[in-house]
């Protein structure tokens, strides 16, 4: 069966396709922006990508398209699809009805951290024997890959609250079963499609509502929102974690959370992590990867005997370069909080003394919109300045952000080169976008061994 996917680049549609392609389809796909690593990933599964949405990709007519959430009316092969009687569906959908119906699916959902604790989860199972398939929203550090397919009934996936198509305007989630369901937190985001906080609220609820009574949900033990959420109903075990007293919680060793204990609601210390990643966030998410990882009969010393050799996902603080002892840092974040556990997270592991210049491009359609943007410049307080890069196509005023001691350019090359003017050795550039963001990594590295 050939089945051809409309914007295969994104991360979970990109995933989507290597589980296709190890299921036994033929699969093929398209999209506007073809950028690593999620190109260069899906090229080495032998998947082939075609750049824009030229009709001729559908001939010959494939069995099924598969359309993903970029996708809207008056694309081309949206509309020749629709014209020549092609049968479609949404991606979630797809994987409900070819793969997940006989899997015991382990999901992870919410605002921040969803590919993180994904890719942990994912590894403690593997590390255990268990050989989880999986799903997530980014290349896994462990794998160099962001899926597969197995023949373990278990099946990891990073369960997103955005919606699944142009035709299904439900939470990608509904479509997954989950049998255990991490809620790691929620805060308004996906302005573009949700009104406010209670439409997401009510989404998470209907996720609730099919996880089974004989499954788990596990959730920190002080989100407001989320509790919200399950004051509408929840019909399975519940385990909170995070906080003192709760099924499991941490003490610090390191400042940077590279090393904690776990500890159990008694007070005693089930274990102790020493690990690459940085940051209390870091922490939360691998106390919910642990807890899940427990209900399906992984031991929490085992668990944690894996996180020893856990890497973190792409993107998600990666070092890109080193020139002349400036570290260039990699980063998806794109929303306040998670700009603000970052750049914390790095604060923590450099000290107070090393400088950290902060590079944001509001690149998601809520920051394009200027939704949170009121908290933006709070959520670098950690970093000695900053830089964003603001198109004219913004639909706010970013040049307000000045008055807050951002440096806002309009210009992108400007901004380039009065970052590499700027940084010097010791100092640390964190880049945080969701998208390629021009490629400045290269760019910056390149005008730094110029500058060298």
């Amino acid at each position: 069966m050939h089945v051809h996917i409309l914007g295969i680049c994104g991360t979970f549609m990109g995933g989507l396709a290597v589980i296709a392609k190890n299921a036994g389809f033929t699969v093929t796909g398209s999209d506007q922006n073809v950028y690593p690593p999620m190109s260069t990933m899906l090229e080495s599964q032998g998947i082939e990508i075609m750049q824009g949405f030229d009709v001729a990709q559908l001939n010959p007519r494939p069995d099924l398209v598969i359309v993903g959430n970029a996708m809207k009316r008056g694309n081309p092969c949206v509309e020749y699809m629709l014209n020549n009687d092609i049968p479609f569906t949404s991606g979630p959908e797809w994987l409900k009805n070819h793969i997940l119906m006989n899997k015991k699916v382990l999901a992870v959902a919410g605002t921040h951290g969803k590919t993180t604790t994904s890719s942990i989860l994912a590894w403690i199972l593997e590390y255990n024997g268990y050989n989880p398939s999986f799903l997530v929203g980014g290349v896994l550090g462990n794998f160099g890959i962001s899926a597969r397919i197995t023949d373990s009934e278990y099946f990891v996936v990073e369960a997103d609250e955005y919606d699944c198509a142009f035709f299904d305007k439900r939470s990608k989630f509904v479509h997954y079963r989950p049998y255990v369901q991490i809620l790691n937190n929620l805060e308004y985001d996906h302005a573009d499609i949700f009104e406010n906080i209670d439409a997401i609220k009510k989404q998470f609820h209907h996720l609730v509502r099919i996880i089974p009574s004989k499954g788990d949900i596990i959730m920190p033990a002080d989100d407001k929102n989320l509790d919200d959420v399950i004051a509408m109903g929840c019909w399975s075990k519940l385990e909170k974690v995070g906080n003192k007293g709760s099924a499991l919680f941490y003490d610090l060793l390191k400042d940077d959370g590279s090393s904690f204990k776990v500890i159990e609601p008694n007070g005693e210390s089930l274990g102790i992590v020493n690990w690459s990643a940085v940051g209390i966030h870091n922490v939360r998410n691998a106390l919910m990867a642990i807890k899940a990882a427990q209900y399906i009969g992984i031991g929490i010393d085992k668990a944690i005997e894996a996180l020893s050799k856990f890497i973190m996902p792409k993107r998600r603080l990666e070092l890109k370069g080193e020139v002349n002892n400036i570290k260039v840092y990699d980063d998806f974040a794109h929303h306040p909080t998670a700009i603000k556990t970052t750049t914390n997270g790095l604060r923590r592991m450099l000290g107070k003394d090393k400088r950290i210049i902060a590079v944001f491009e509001p690149r998601s359609n809520t920051m394009k919109l200027g939704v949170n943007h009121e908290e933006l410049a709070s959520s670098f307080e950690d970093a000695d300045m900053v830089y964003m890069y603001a198109p004219l196509e913004l639909k706010w005023n970013t040049d307000e952000l000045k008055d807050a001691g951002l440096n806002v350019y309009h210009d992108f090359e400007q901004m380039v080169d009065a970052i590499a003017n700027e940084l010097k050795p010791n100092d640390s550039c964190l880049i945080m976008s969701n998208g390629s963001f021009n490629g400045i990594y290269q760019k910056l590295l390149n005008k730094l061994s110029v500058k060298a």
